[in-house]
């Protein structure tokens, strides 16, 4: 079976291009990290994807250089003949399913006022010095799920 399950960050903008039909192209760069390093050698691989269509506008709409992603897809491989007569081998990861790597506090790098990353509460209060808050009066306790 042909499946590939990446997480990285984007080493630039995606570029993105429309065919004649209206469909959407996404071309883009991933970074991953390896697990294992060798002294002196590469920390991570430049992995190159493309995705089509919704997923090509979701990326288009949500994504631009330094963000994390977790891409699925497959590998696909082909060949052309460059300009100067010599075959061309590529390797792409075609994203099928993609997804936010972080969250959107943390891939901009924001700050509360306590120093760290993700202090937005969206409104429930203060957290406590274990990052818990308390809950809002007026939500009710008893969820559909608990029902006898």
């Amino acid at each position: 079976m042909n499946s590939v399950n990446l997480t990285g960050r984007f080493t630039r903008d995606p570029d993105i291009r429309y065919t004649d039909g209206g469909s959407t192209i996404a071309r883009f760069s991933v970074a991953c990290d390896r697990r294992f390093k060798q002294e002196g050698g590469p920390t991570a691989d430049f992995i190159n994807c493309v995705a089509f269509g919704k997923t090509a506008e979701f990326i288009e709409k949500y994504f631009s250089k330094g963000m994390k992603i977790e891409i699925t897809g497959r590998i696909q491989t082909g060949s052309y003949t460059n300009q100067d007569g010599n075959k061309v081998y590529t390797t792409d990861v075609v994203t099928e399913q993609v997804g936010f790597g972080e969250s959107k506090a943390a891939s901009q790098g924001t700050q509360g006022s306590d120093g760290n990353a993700n202090d937005s509460n969206e409104g429930f209060g203060q957290q406590d010095e274990y990052g818990f808050m308390n809950v809002p009066d007026g939500i009710d306790e008893e969820l559909p799920f608990n029902q006898e």
